[in-house]
C-alpha cells in the first residue's frame, strides 16, 4: 500500500469544496471540470488528499452508499503547525475540542465539517 484518499460523501458539494478551503485545502480535479454542478472534487494540502463526492453520483451504481445522522468516522490528520492552524480556523468552525495536549504526547483539536464528519489536527512531538 501507498497512501490513503478518503473519497466523502456529501450532499452539498459547494458547500464542502468550501468548507475545505477554509482549512488551507486547494482543488486540484473535479468533474465536471467546470461549472457549478460538480458531482466529484479532489483537493490536497501538503500531503493530506480527500475527494468529495455527491450521493446522488453513485446511487445507482452502489446504492449502499448511504448515510443518516453523521457518521462514526474520525479523519485523524497530522500538521506542522497545530497553533497556527487552531488560531486560524477556530472562530470559523464548529470546534468540538479544543488544543490540548495528550497523554502520547502529541497536541491535538477537534472540529466537525459541514458535513458532521469529525476531523482531528494532531502534531506530534512539540
Amino acid at each position: 500500500m501507498e497512501s490513503l484518499s478518503p473519497n466523502i460523501f456529501t450532499n452539498d458539494m459547494n458547500a464542502t469544496v468550501a468548507f475545505y478551503k477554509l482549512l488551507g485545502f486547494e482543488t486540484t480535479m473535479t468533474v465536471p471540470e467546470t461549472g457549478d454542478d460538480l458531482v466529484w472534487a479532489m483537493m490536497n494540502n501538503g500531503g493530506v488528499t480527500f475527494m468529495f463526492q455527491t450521493f446522488e453520483s453513485m446511487a445507482e451504481e452502489l446504492p449502499e452508499i448511504k448515510r443518516t445522522n453523521g457518521g462514526s468516522l474520525l479523519l485523524y490528520v497530522n500538521v506542522t503547525d497545530i497553533n497556527g492552524l487552531f488560531e486560524s480556523i477556530k472562530d470559523k468552525v464548529t470546534v468540538l475540542k479544543g488544543l490540548e495536549k495528550t497523554f502520547y504526547g502529541a497536541t491535538e483539536f477537534s472540529i466537525l465539517d459541514n458535513n458532521n464528519y469529525v476531523l482531528t489536527f494532531a502534531q506530534h512531538g512539540e
